[in-house]
């Protein structure tokens, strides 16, 4: 009955949460399409470009916390409906700055705005699956990413190039209001579509309700050494140096994401064919995180398979700054994009072990908070070697070194917190709970 139940809740929320975070991502990094043109037309600079790019996470990291605390006071319906109603009604206002100084005021009241969506989703699943299948349903969810990006790179170059001139807007301006619809419309969606917590999940029969709460209470006794008070978890070295991990892959995720159209651009393409090699990269990722967290998920094992593929990334664009040709340059930074994306879903259940209630929510959004500034970092760095060499190979170098730098700080963190949990309590190793056979382990 536990796979079957398991099934049944991930067919009622995955598909609709990853068609939010589609949308999501997709209004969060339509920029980098909108900039093929956009830049020219309101007279951006390269530095200008990644400087406002980037700001986006200044919002979005001033009201990361407060906005997972008040998910948790109020629930995710209600929440969620709210964050993304705000986020697409700004995004289509995107389409009438006129100079750097609107574009900077947009992307701070975006960040704003989805301030608390990511990790309010990643909170809310914690609720509805326990900890030995987090890193598979987490992954699921996450290839929204990819997924977005592969679609919506294409979609985005199209749209540009059919809309240009349409009731005298540029295309770029299309792009904006066309992609924050949808976004506004799964908002108000959200109000009937989600439930808050297993208890209230009318769709459930009382046998099947019944069994997701003690799945899930038994979940939490499991776990004895989690923290679960908020100050405690926002004073936790393990919670900042999980932060600091998530800074490197930020700035591996958006500085590559952010800037991947104008790269391509540059090697000569239109814009309609920069759509469609831009998508090359996340469509590798897209099976990749998949496989890459479900091979977590069996081996019970989490530390090493978010630092094996963040090291990966780093040394990929290591050889993408030095590639030399488009087919090279494509090739490594497709194997930067799926060491990524690879390592991001599993990132997300090492907080979730370490933090319970109150503790989960702030914690969680702290990780994200600080981990966002590399959403920021990376674009503008990127922005700022362009101008100064008119180039971006020693921007790609400086965001390697980064990704391989949180490799390895995930796997000091993971050592500190696997002998704190066996002194805790020595926690049994999810696999041999499922085989039914006792064994000391830590988080691994």
């Amino acid at each position: 009955m536990a796979d079957a139940l398991t099934g049944k809740v991930a067919r009622r929320l995955l598909p609709f949460l990853m068609l939010c975070y589609f949308f999501a991502y997709l209004d969060r990094v339509n920029v980098g399409f909108a900039a093929l043109t956009m830049n020219r037309d309101i007279g951006l600079s390269a530095t200008a470009y990644g400087l406002g790019a980037g700001l986006f996470f200044l919002g979005y990291v001033a009201f990361e916390v407060p906005s997972n605390l008040i998910l948790e006071r109020v629930g995710a319906r209600i929440w969620i409906a709210r964050i993304m109603v705000t986020w697409s009604l700004i995004s289509a206002s995107t389409a009438f700055v006129t100079g750097e100084w609107s574009f900077y005021l947009v992307r701070i009241l975006l960040g704003l705005a989805e301030a608390g969506f990511f990790p309010g989703i990643i909170l809310y699943l914690t609720y509805w699956f326990p900890a030995a299948q987090r890193a598979g349903i987490v992954g699921t969810f996450m290839m929204a990413v990819p997924l977005s990006a592969a679609i919506g790179a294409p979609l985005s170059g199209l749209v540009m190039s059919l809309t240009d001139g349409w009731l005298g807007l540029a295309g770029w301006q299309w792009l904006y209001l066309l992609e924050a619809a949808p976004s506004l419309a799964l908002g108000l969606a959200t109000l009937f579509v989600l439930t808050d917590r297993p208890e209230r999940a009318t769709w459930l029969t009382d046998e099947e309700r019944a069994a997701l709460i003690a799945r899930m209470v038994e979940d939490h006794r499991l776990r004895p050494g989690r923290t679960a008070h908020l100050g405690d978890a926002l004073r936790d070295p393990r919670v900042l140096g999980l932060g600091l991990v998530y800074f490197g892959l930020s700035t591996g995720l958006y500085a590559v994401g952010l800037w991947l159209p104008q790269i391509v651009s540059s090697f000569g393409f239109s814009t309609t064919a920069t759509g469609f090699v831009t998508a090359i990269p996340y469509i590798v990722s897209a099976a990749g995180m998949l496989a890459w967290t479900r091979r977590s998920d069996r081996r019970g094992e989490r530390v090493r398979h978010v630092a094996i593929p963040t090291a990966a990334a780093g040394l990929a664009l290591l050889a993408a700054s030095q590639a030399g040709t488009p087919l090279l340059t494509i090739v490594a930074l497709s194997a930067e994009a799926l060491g990524v994306f690879a390592a991001l879903p599993t990132f997300w259940t090492l907080p979730t072990r370490l933090l319970s209630g109150t503790a989960a929510a702030g914690g969680i959004a702290l990780i994200n908070a600080l981990g966002s500034l590399g959403g920021f970092a990376g674009p503008a760095l990127m922005g700022w070697v362009r101008d100064a060499t008119g180039r971006f190979d020693d921007g790609l170098a400086a965001v390697a070194v980064v990704l391989i730098l949180a490799g390895a700080l995930v796997l000091r963190i993971g050592r500190h917190t696997e002998r704190d949990t066996v002194d805790a309590g020595r926690i049994p190793h999810e696999r041999s709970i499922r085989r039914g056979r006792p064994r000391s382990a830590g988080w691994r």
